[in-house]
């Protein structure tokens, strides 16, 4: 074994059980954000009484010392780590640098502080932003490393793949149990529909919606169509997460998804048909449409975990829509801001 810190005594490699999260206590960081609300109630469904949800204001989770007094308030067993900093394209292009950081500091402090308060398992939220640009389809896991990230999403994706390096590393040299996770694009009720930092499915709900409100005759989409993109319902990653805490023995990397591929010009045809927008789709060529290409292989989630997603696309937009509209009519629809 490596020499630990001077000063530390490492702890020695042991052998990772299947977990019960019955009866343990329970970090989810970022657990008043959209997958972290659906995780806080799938873990109450498991019997998981004691939640800890850290917020912004009392926790500011790329500060160390924060960390520190997260672990010490909150006592965990088991963390699942979602708090992220992220957005969509034009996010990315603007905040590369806070996007970097961010995701950088708190992987490596709580995954750090983690190891020192004696944490039994630690469920790291990767990103398929970290897949090589040109990746064969469907994304395996073995190609992982195999070329850099598209260069709009590579500090993010870049930030998020150290973290798996690190839980590898803690892994060999600390017995530290530690898994990691690569989710898909995720949508559902409950998600970013802010204008500027909102993701591909939410914003054309949203565009859509008041374009068709306004009574416009088109709506100008970013990029040629021809890209493919893959989506999550909310729900079926958040039961992904639990599979993966109970049930994923080492820190290889999970793709998490449904496996099917979809042109974003059909995307937007579903949507537009959801919402009723009748509108002419007109898209602009001039305008950034990052990755060519995102559809995972799933085998090995299912193989490991007995993980497969169960709400088909359409299934879930058509919930997604009537969630945003009945938001929308009440006016409860958040606008997000970067670093809150």
């Amino acid at each position: 074994m490596r020499p630990g810190i001077p000063g530390e005594d490492p702890k020695p490699n042991r052998d990772t059980e299947m977990l019960t999260l019955a009866g343990k206590r329970v970090v989810v960081t970022g657990g008043a954000g959209f997958l972290g609300r659906v995780l806080v109630a799938k873990l109450r469904e498991r019997g998981v009484s004691e939640i800890f949800v850290p917020r912004r204001k009392e926790f500011d989770l790329t500060r160390h010392a924060d960390v520190v007094r997260l672990y010490g308030e909150a006592r965990p067993q088991v963390v699942f780590h979602l708090a992220a900093e992220v957005g969509g394209i034009g996010a990315n292009k603007a905040h590369p640098g806070r996007f970097f950081y961010a995701n950088a500091a708190m992987g490596l402090h709580l995954i750090e502080a983690g190891r020192l308060h004696g944490v039994e398992r630690f469920v790291q939220t990767g990103t398929i932003c970290t897949y090589p640009k040109f990746a064969p389809v469907p994304f395996r896991e073995e190609d992982n490393w195999n070329g850099y990230p598209e260069e709009t999403n590579a500090p993010y994706g870049v930030a998020k793949k150290a973290l798996q390096v690190m839980l590898a590393a803690y892994r060999d040299e600390y017995g530290f149990d530690g898994v990691y996770v690569l989710p898909v694009n995720l949508y559902g009720p409950g998600d970013n529909f802010h204008r500027e930092s909102s993701h591909v499915i939410p914003s054309m709900i949203r565009r859509m919606t008041e374009a068709r409100d306004a009574g416009d005759d088109a709506i100008a989409i970013w990029g040629t169509g021809e890209v493919t993109r893959e989506f999550l319902y909310v729900d079926d990653c958040a039961e992904g997460l639990l599979l993966a805490a109970e049930r994923l023995t080492d820190s290889e990397p999970v793709n998490l998804g449904t496996g099917r591929e979809i042109r974003v010009a059909d995307l937007a045809r579903l949507v537009a048909d959801g919402v009723g927008f009748r509108g002419e789709l007109r898209f602009d060529p001039t305008k950034p449409e990052g990755q060519p290409r995102r559809c995972l292989d799933t085998r090995r989630a299912e193989e490991r975990m007995g993980f497969r997603a169960t709400v088909d696309l359409e299934e879930g937009l058509r919930r997604t829509i009537t969630w945003f509209e009945q938001q929308q009519r009440a006016g409860a629809i958040r606008e997000v801001v970067y670093g809150e």
